[in-house]
């Protein structure tokens, strides 16, 4: 790689809006950075943005100091947020597949969450509906939250509902993927995987390997995933 990694970095481009793109572009240089002041070598950092440690890093930190809006329903076996829409259910990285999959694969075989509900997350206890994966769960099951557990249920049931919403952090973590994903492009792959197939594999017993390759998005994911941020951010009147 001839351009140094903090240039791609900050040449990249990413469909989010300016402010979030910018905290995003921060949180990769102070990584960069990070890496450098502790003597790992450039191939090392490049690796772990690859894997999207940067941007789960990013938003971990970031949630570590948001305060948790007033009010909130969320409680331990409230799990209507843990049923998954779509066929993905959700977009994680590379890292946050391998740590669900360590956490996962020991359960393979047991009941999961689907025996409580069809398209729930394979990581939910079907009897107790708590995640049985919890230190090891993305950065998405760790920005949404609701003031309204009823609204949850309908929107797991399809209907739109107000109370259900994401942090700031997941808008930083996906415009830092994106930032990744432009800054490396031509270089290493940068992936991103769907929540619910990954589970579903660790749970039924897949390789590491076989889990990856079975919930490896296209790469055309990330985009419809930004574009939904930007949309749910507009819809909440941030900039």
């Amino acid at each position: 790689m001839k351009k140094p990694l903090r240039a791609r970095i900050g040449g990249a481009r990413v469909a989010a809006p300016s402010a979030v793109a910018e905290r995003a572009r921060a949180g990769l240089f102070a990584y960069v950075d990070g890496m450098a002041a502790q003597g790992a070598a450039p191939e090392t950092a490049l690796a772990e943005i690859a894997e999207g440690k940067a941007a789960t890093g990013i938003a971990r930190v970031a949630l570590s100091a948001t305060a948790a809006p007033a009010g909130l329903a969320c409680t331990r076996g409230c799990a209507f947020c843990c049923i998954l829409g779509g066929e993905d259910g959700a977009t994680i990285t590379e890292a946050e597949a391998r740590a669900l999959h360590a956490a996962l694969r020991p359960l393979a075989g047991q009941p999961d969450g689907r025996a409580w509900h069809p398209r729930a997350c394979p990581a939910l206890d079907p009897e107790t509906r708590a995640c049985r994966a919890y230190d090891a769960r993305p950065v998405i099951c760790r920005s949404y939250v609701s003031t309204d557990a009823a609204a949850c249920e309908r929107v797991a049931g399809g209907i739109p509902a107000q109370g259900p919403g994401t942090l700031g952090p997941y808008h930083t973590y996906l415009a830092a993927l994106g930032l990744s994903r432009a800054a490396l492009r031509g270089v290493r792959r940068v992936s991103t995987h769907a929540l619910s197939r990954l589970a579903a594999a660790a749970v039924e017993g897949a390789s590491l390997e076989d889990a990856l390759a079975a919930s490896r998005h296209k790469p055309g994911a990330l985009d419809a995933e930004l574009s939904r941020s930007r949309r749910d951010r507009s819809r909440a009147g941030l900039p």
